[in-house]
């Protein structure tokens, strides 16, 4: 599926004027279902739709770790059918954040969880410097158009998985949807360029990861959430230096 598209534009400077071809990124609106239910709507990168369906209604609260997604269904019609095995799909007293796209949302509830014990993990700066890089070059969409983010996750000395998005929630929930979905352990790093606020760290507490870091900066509840949930959490990440706001035992010289 193409990702952009080409617009003309006019470039008006002092005393010249000139056209040239742009790279839009491609945003369009889907619908997610869970179990039939329509649950949200979210303007999207059409790319890692399963997977930010499946990361998207865990972040809302509506599935956990445990419960078993059976089948994914992507429509035609801009739909997301997601298909799970849970009791029931209660309505919950939502929080709009900063988010966009939709997307910026989290349960009340949440917010007031007792997080699992994460568990222990470290990263050296070598891998650190070798995982930002493999992120930020992971395609050219980000060069080409100036309007995706990109998230990557770490775990077992390399990239795992790497995904782009218009809105820095929906890269996120798409990595959280991959794991689920893989059933990989979430024991590893997580990395994005969009700035960490609240509800993005809370959903990496919630599935269990130790170590959240970003291009940009954290919010002060984010960095509430990490002391809370013990996850090591670092701001302006690049591939030679990190600023640890958190929990700095598990990053090795």
């Amino acid at each position: 599926m193409e990702l952009k598209i080409e617009a003309q534009t006019l470039i008006l400077e002092p005393k010249e004027e000139t056209y040239r071809d742009e790279n839009l990124a491609i945003e369009v609106p889907y619908q997610v279902f869970l179990n039939d239910k329509y649950t949200a709507s979210s303007m999207l990168l059409p790319v890692g739709l399963k997977e930010f369906a499946v990361g998207f209604l865990f972040g809302q609260g509506y599935i956990s770790i445990h419960d078993e997604v059976k089948e994914i269904y992507i429509c035609q019609e801009g739909s997301i059918a997601v298909y799970a095995d849970i009791e029931s799909i209660e309505p919950k007293e939502m929080i709009v954040t900063s988010g966009c796209g939709g997307t910026g949302r989290i349960a009340r509830e949440m917010l007031k969880d007792i997080f699992n014990k994460v568990q222990e993990y470290t990263i050296t700066l070598q891998d650190i410097r070798q995982f930002i890089t493999e992120v930020l070059h992971y395609s050219s969409l980000q060069q080409e158009t100036h309007c995706v983010h990109t998230c990557g996750f770490w775990s077992e000395d390399k990239t795992k998985l790497c995904y782009e998005d218009i809105g820095r929630h929906n890269a996120v929930d798409k990595i959280i949807g991959a794991i689920l979905l893989n059933k990989l352990s979430p024991n590893g790093a997580i990395y994005t360029t969009g700035r960490l606020t609240s509800d993005m760290v809370l959903k990496c507490a919630q599935l269990g990861i130790p170590i959240v870091m970003s291009r940009t900066a954290p919010s002060s509840l984010a960095l509430e959430i990490a002391r809370r949930a013990n996850i090591t959490l670092i701001g302006y990440a690049r591939p030679d230096r990190v600023n640890i706001f958190h929990a700095p035992w598990r990053i090795i010289q």
